[in-house]
């Protein structure tokens, strides 16, 4: 299986996965076809998430808690080069999202989308079956309801009613990963949960992606930043965690870095 070839970088107490966009995709189609009682868990932290992890490091436990965690953003790969072990490539989640929409619409997998403010979802559905006819969304919910008690097992009974494959988590980071670690098991059909942050507003078109240029030269966030002066101090996370990685190699500390809130 390539998920048991694929090695794992350690950066800053977090596992990351070494895989390319493609590569990713291909796991993720190999977990479709087990068998496991319990979903896999993808998570695609990028910088300000490892870094969250450095400030809490109660979040470790639950980033490492993945089954496939994926490189998203290009401060994270500048990172792996800084310490010594480059990764081959950004893999975002909201790009993983749309491989696994092709592939329903190829192969039928059936999909539900959990998140994003009333009608999100609904719209990310309609807009995705313009150009992709015969995706398969069984369902869809919005991420405002609360992620525990009977509101909880509502949801959850409404998403196992829909009995979907792929299960879409955009809830935002941490409660999105956090949810899928704590309700997954009750998930009676799910093979794979994909915790994706704001890729549903993505994919309804309420929020535009960069241009192509700005993704190519790992500009991504300065676009972001454009649209929403506002994100500066979440922004501010990326040179924070760089400045950090360059001074934990300068320490020699990294030789030691391990994954961190965990027992793998």
């Amino acid at each position: 299986m390539l998920y048991e070839n694929t090695k794992k970088i350690i950066i800053r107490g977090v596992s990351v996965h070494d895989v390319t966009l493609s590569g990713a995709a291909e796991i993720c189609k190999e977990f479709l076809c087990e068998e496991n009682a319990v979903p896999r868990a993808v998570f695609t932290p990028n910088s300000e998430i490892i870094q969250s992890c450095v400030e809490d490091e109660s979040l470790y436990s639950v980033i490492n808690g993945a089954d496939l965690v994926t490189p998203d953003g290009i401060g994270v790969i500048y990172a792996s080069k800084i310490l010594g072990r480059p990764l081959r490539a950004k893999c975002a989640g909201f790009e993983l999202g749309l491989e696994m929409i092709k592939h329903s619409n190829e192969s039928g997998a059936r999909i539900f989308f959990l998140g994003g403010k009333p009608g999100i979802a609904e719209a990310a559905r309609n807009k995705l079956l313009e150009t992709y006819p015969h995706v398969n969304i069984v369902g869809t919910h919005d991420g405002y309801f609360k992620k525990e008690g009977e509101e909880n097992d509502r949801v959850i009974d409404i998403i196992n009613a829909a009995a979907p494959d792929i299960l879409y988590v955009c809830l935002g980071v941490p409660v999105q990963e956090k949810w899928v670690l704590e309700n997954r098991q009750r998930l009676t059909s799910v093979k794979l949960c994909l915790a994706l942050g704001g890729s549903l507003d993505g994919y309804s078109g309420n929020v535009k992606r960069a241009p192509e240029i700005f993704i190519k030269l790992g500009l991504e966030w300065f676009y972001r930043l454009m649209c929403q002066p506002s994100r500066i101090g979440r922004m501010m996370k990326l040179p924070r965690f760089l400045m950090g990685v360059i001074a934990f190699r300068l320490s020699g500390k990294h030789k030691n870095d391990s994954l961190k809130g965990v027992t793998k």
